[in-house]
């Protein structure tokens, strides 16, 4: 008996069903063959002579059958690459970029830059189509990746992205006038991207615009090189000599770094150069709670699926705005855990938690980046809550990693969202994780509630057998004791419950919120809240028990908790011995709290 199969939807580009030949399809496809017809029409065949043929042979053998073409694909929430429009949910990408446009307008060079998978390639897509189609200007994306293999060769360097452009070009779909020219002229290296895009812009009817995507990739004397000669094409154009009249350098870092490396001084600003440090650097937001929401929405749209406005609300506060994020929490909701009703604020909170224990390629990127040096320089003070240095060196450092997109901004230091206030811990604590071989089971209580006080008797048993040797283990020193009772609370409490954390740079503390959901006595569903602040008792200070109970009630007051935990970890040189350490005692905070101190 045959079977009919549905032709495919549309290609990417947003071409219609009508411009391809209908597919056919065997009465019986097997599932590579079934596969293969799901794949958009324009992949099917690599030429319409070839298809034709095959066509033909196929009805002659009677094997095949002509059926319509099927509806367009469900959109989802794209995580990996750039979106499209045809496919994906996505918010109009050059609204992101109010700025682009006017500074394209006065034929200006500007860095745009944020952090990976925020949507730079994207955006950079189509505003290149959009400013092709107003017909003044010819505008093309090209990615400079294929260009990092050639380390300091420049002349290499130049033959790859000069192959790149002619590659991005090629499939642009442009009339021959706006194309490159069939050879590049012949010059020395060092100079050849400049002659080559000289050559290129002297017929060309349009303006023409250039985006290098991942400008990153480019290495040593390659990125001098190119930068360079970028430099000198634009100051030629005053004179007549035809180039391309505006460029924008895309990628993960900040105009100053590009300065450093074509030979300026990251803190002058030269009027002459196309890498004013001033007025032509752009970054790439975050999104908003409404955007969030519009984005949502397409969804709801499309679908009917609702997100509570307690979901968009919890979204925005793991997040802050993380395009990313918001990307890969939807689609786990969406996909992967295929929920079908309305999407609650519960249902967030799985999907972060499954999201953090995959450890998907956007989060485990950054946490490469953890026990880089200069990375290392920043994230430390922020967890343990020091004071950082302020020597220039290190203002360096909070850029780059403010580039990275692991803090939030250069001033006041702090992880840039919860979700990666999370990922950082416990990547942090794997190795302190492994030591603990507690039961989490054996911590709930017959009614449902879970015993912090036992907890904590057990970290005291654990700091005094392993804690000495866990803390010279820790590459983030200073930070040592959070990260390990953070790890030993990882391992023990979000089997069944969940973790919050606060910290930042200059706090003196690190806050944790402890969320254990129970079932009551008539079957409702209750969360249990404790509260702990974490301190460190360093040589040379004075007891820092007053003042900590001080800032322990603001945070149970913020939380509207009657009573908390203060740790403090003593780290003198006179310190107790370590087989001597964890007394418990009773306090009183200044608004008149009982709270249990606990000093390891």
């Amino acid at each position: 008996m045959s079977t009919t199969w549905p032709d495919c939807a549309a290609t990417a580009s947003g071409s219609s069903a009508s411009e391809h030949r209908p597919i056919l399809t065997p009465a019986s496809p097997s599932p590579i063959v079934e596969q293969a017809l799901l794949r958009p029409a324009r992949l099917q065949y690599s030429a319409r002579g070839r298809r034709s043929r095959r066509e033909s042979r196929n009805r002659q053998s009677g094997r095949w059958q002509n059926v319509t073409m099927r509806t367009p694909r469900a959109k989802y929430f794209n995580t990996t690459g750039p979106c499209d429009p045809q496919r994906h949910y996505m918010l109009p990408p050059t609204q992101r970029l109010p700025q682009a446009r006017a500074l394209i307008d006065m034929d200006r060079f500007f860095v745009l830059h944020a952090p990976r998978q925020t949507g730079k390639t994207t955006a950079l897509r189509t505003l290149a189509s959009e400013l092709t189609a107003d017909g003044d200007i010819a505008a093309l994306m090209f990615s400079c990746e294929e260009a990092k293999v050639a380390g300091d060769d420049v002349g290499w360097a130049e033959s790859l992205l000069l192959d790149s452009i002619r590659d991005a070009a090629a499939r642009s779909g442009w009339p021959k006038e706006l194309r490159p020219p069939s050879q590049w002229p012949h010059s020395s290296p060092g100079s050849r991207l400049r002659a080559a895009l000289r050559e290129w812009c002297r017929p060309c009817p349009r303006r023409m615009v250039l985006f290098l995507d991942e400008i990153d990739a480019l290495q040593g004397n390659s990125m001098i090189s190119i930068l360079s000669q970028l430099r000198a094409g634009h100051n030629a154009r005053p004179e007549g000599h035809p180039f391309p009249t505006s460029v924008v350098l895309c990628g993960l870092r900040d105009l100053r770094d590009y300065k450093v490396a074509s030979g300026g001084e990251p803190g002058r600003s030269n009027p002459a150069s196309p890498f004013n440090i001033v007025a032509e650097s752009l970054r790439l937001g975050d999104f908003t709670a409404d955007q969030i929401a519009e984005l949502y929405g397409q969804h709801t749209e499309a679908t009917g699926q609702a997100f509570t406005k307690d979901s968009v609300d919890r979204v925005f506060e793991l997040t802050q705005g993380q395009p990313w994020l918001v990307n890969a929490l939807a689609y786990e909701v969406t996909f992967n855990m295929g929920v079908t009703g309305a999407i609650t604020a519960e249902q967030v909170e799985e999907a972060k938690e499954r999201l953090i224990r995959k450890r998907a390629t956007h989060l485990d990127a950054l946490v490469a980046r953890l026990h880089e040096p200069r990375v290392e320089r920043v994230i430390e003070p922020i967890v343990a809550g020091t004071w950082p240095d302020t020597d220039t060196a290190f203002d360096d450092d909070v850029s780059y990693v403010h580039d990275l997109g692991l803090i939030r901004g250069t001033r006041d230091l702090e992880i840039a969202n919860p979700i990666y206030r999370e990922v950082l811990l416990r990547v942090l604590g794997d190795r302190t994780e492994r030591f603990v071989k507690a039961d989490p089971y054996s911590f709930v209580m017959p009614d449902g509630h879970f015993d912090l006080r036992r907890l904590l008797r057990e970290f005291v048993v654990f700091w005094r057998e392993h804690g000495e040797v866990l803390i010279l283990q820790e590459g983030y020193h200073e930070a040592a004791c959070q990260i390990i009772l953070m790890a030993f609370l990882h391992r023990l409490v979000n089997g069944g419950g969940y973790l919050d954390r606060e910290y930042a740079a200059g706090t003196k503390r690190l806050d944790v919120l402890v969320r254990w959901p129970y079932t009551g006595p008539k079957g409702e569903r209750l969360m249990q809240r404790e509260a702990m602040e974490l301190k460190v008792w360093r040589a040379g200070e004075n007891d820092p028990s007053p003042d900590d109970l001080a800032q322990l009630d603001r945070y149970l007051d913020r939380l509207s908790l009657d009573t908390g935990v203060l740790v403090v970890f003593d780290r003198r040189p006179e310190a107790p011995p370590w087989k001597e350490r964890g007394g418990f005692e009773q306090a009183t905070t200044p608004s008149g709290r009982e709270v249990t101190v606990l000093r390891v």
